[in-house]
């Protein structure tokens, strides 16, 4: 067990990437989710493209976010 704060521990959603998070993807399911719900990717540099990609493929994609201002937002 670490004994970082929670925060510090956040890593990208890629499958197999342990990398330290740094954007959010915010997405939804039109055909599962309202339009205001937001479900989130977490994302590391390297990653960020792929897995917008992926989702905006799919029309699911919303905004993609630097991980601070997320949290900004979270806060206020």
């Amino acid at each position: 067990m670490s004994n970082e704060p929670a925060e510090a521990q956040l890593v990208c959603s890629a499958k197999g990437c342990r990398a330290a998070a740094v954007h959010v993807l915010a997405w939804n399911n039109p055909k599962l989710h309202t339009p205001e719900r937001r479900k989130t990717w977490l994302a590391c540099d390297e990653h960020r493209e792929y897995l917008s990609r992926f989702l905006g493929l799919r029309g699911f994609l919303k905004e993609v976010v630097p991980l601070d201002e997320w949290r900004a937002r979270e806060e206020g």
